[in-house]
């Protein structure tokens, strides 16, 4: 069956940052935007797929490499960001890793680094950019959410404990931000066949266990998480604010 996507008129010429955006879902996220004619600049660690990925999409497509980790090389990273590009009308919270572990190894510090990687940057990348869209009378912030806590998928309790977070802290900043105009969504992929799970986990067996978890019988693409980040982007969705939007073929 053959797709057909929507073009967002709203979005032409916007400014877009992405963290995480150089490979998987991120990278899908900053080609989506370009299509529609956006400005996009992206945060990453990996500089060699970073470099490959502007030099493919050209344009005003620019990155900063930044272990977001760091908040001070974050906040450094978005300041240079600014500079080139002027300030965010839409920013995506993407950055994560869904590393595997098993409960019983889990020591303070690791703990700590997984909430750093997966929960943390997302609070203090809305701080950096938020000033910039008050000023400008609104914006939206997407943050990628995960659909493996709500299907009590096991195998890392860290990870689902930081992506769990992500809604709360979606649901509160919707409110302190919506003042100002500015949406805050969560956008909440299923199992997505990026290359690191295809490499990593996705074996016959795994995929045909959650085969039958889905309603829908496709797996799920990272296209399709990108065109959810670009409806909430857009002024299409101008009313949508402390929200969920789905996008994990019915995984239950």
């Amino acid at each position: 069956m053959k797709t057909t996507f929507a073009n967002y008129p709203s979005l032409a010429g916007k400014t877009i940052f992405v963290t995480g955006g150089a490979s998987g879902i991120g990278a899908e996220i900053v080609k989506a935007f370009s299509v529609q004619g956006a400005r996009v600049g992206f945060i990453d660690l990996d500089r060699p797929a970073s470099a490959a990925l502007a030099k493919e999409l050209g344009g005003e497509t620019t990155y900063e490499i930044c272990d977001l980790r760091d908040i001070a090389t974050l906040k450094a990273a978005f300041t240079s960001l600014q500079a080139k590009l002027g300030n965010a009308s839409v920013l995506v919270n993407n950055a994560a890793r869904d590393d595997r572990h098993n409960w019983k190894d889990v020591t303070p510090e690791y703990w700590d680094d997984r909430l750093n990687t997966n929960l943390r940057h997302f609070f203090f990348a809305m701080q950096a950019v938020a000033p910039g869209m008050i000023a400008a009378g609104g914006g939206s912030i997407i943050n990628l959410g995960s659909n493996s806590w709500w299907e009590a998928f096991g195998g890392f309790p860290a990870y689902a404990t930081a992506k769990a977070a992500v809604h709360g802290l979606t649901r509160t900043m919707a409110r302190d931000l919506g003042p100002h105009r500015i949406r805050v969504n969560t956008v909440v992929p299923g199992w997505v066949m990026t290359e690191r799970q295809k490499t990593l986990w996705a074996t016959p067996e795994a995929i045909g266990a959650h085969r039958k978890r889905q309603c829908l019988p496709d797996l799920i693409e990272p296209v399709y998480v990108a065109r959810m980040v670009l409806f909430l982007a857009s002024d299409d969705a101008k009313m949508c604010t402390a929200n969920n939007y789905m996008v994990e073929a019915g995984s239950i």
